[in-house]
């Protein structure tokens, strides 16, 4: 069975419409693309909520609150600068709407620490500057979350050569047997999910 989706995209035909990107569906309010953006980066949100000190019961309320606060503010992200990310604009948006649950509360602190935890994070740089391993292994989540949104569009085969190759590590000779395919059917195919996932997801993820 041939990659329909694929094939169509890397037509190189001049009445070819290249798609827009899940951002700029997005941006035009399309509710599929919420989804899809929210299904990328909820469980990365609730995370700094949690390194932010917010309690479990609070960190979905805070979570809804970033999301509501990005649909209104999508228009004015820009990638002009050297360092520009979705997920550091993101990270932005998360640090600023915990600030305000802690300030909200703080006669009555409900977020881990109360009125000390405020200070602390009020006074650090912001900590998105400074990666660490559970980050790192939460943002290699989000790209295995967005690799799962193009893998239907792809047969296995062309699938297994992409995700043995960039994901694995090993080389197109050493797969020639294993899976069917002339060294430069894997190398193609790897580089037709790779289009792929850069065209849909490439200006949201860094």
């Amino acid at each position: 069975m041939a990659d329909a989706g694929p094939d169509r995209l890397d037509s190189d035909t001049p009445k070819q419409v290249t798609p827009l990107s899940l951002l700029e569906r997005a941006r035009a309010n399309d509710p599929e693309a919420w989804r899809r953006l929210i299904d990328l980066y909820r469980p990365l949100v609730l995370f700094w909520c949690g390194r932010g000190g917010i309690r479990s019961e609070d960190a979905e309320d805070v979570t809804q609150e970033v999301f509501a606060a990005a649909s209104a503010g999508l228009s004015r992200f820009r990638r002009d600068r050297p360092g520009d990310t979705f997920r550091g604009w993101l990270r932005g948006i998360t640090r600023n709407q915990v600030l305000i649950l802690f300030r909200r509360n703080q006669g009555h602190p409900r977020a881990e620490g109360g009125a000390d935890a405020l200070a602390r994070l009020e006074g650090l740089p912001d900590p998105l500057v400074v990666s660490d391993e559970d980050e790192a292994d939460q943002v290699g989540q989000l790209y295995r979350r967005a690799l799962e949104q193009v893998r239907s569009e792809f047969e296995e085969r062309t699938w297994q050569a992409f995700w043995l190759t960039v994901i694995e590590g090993r080389s197109p000779a050493a797969l020639v047997t294993d899976l069917g395919m002339s060294t430069a059917a894997i190398r193609q195919a790897k580089s037709r999910v790779l289009r792929r996932l850069k065209r849909e997801v490439g200006d949201v993820l860094d």
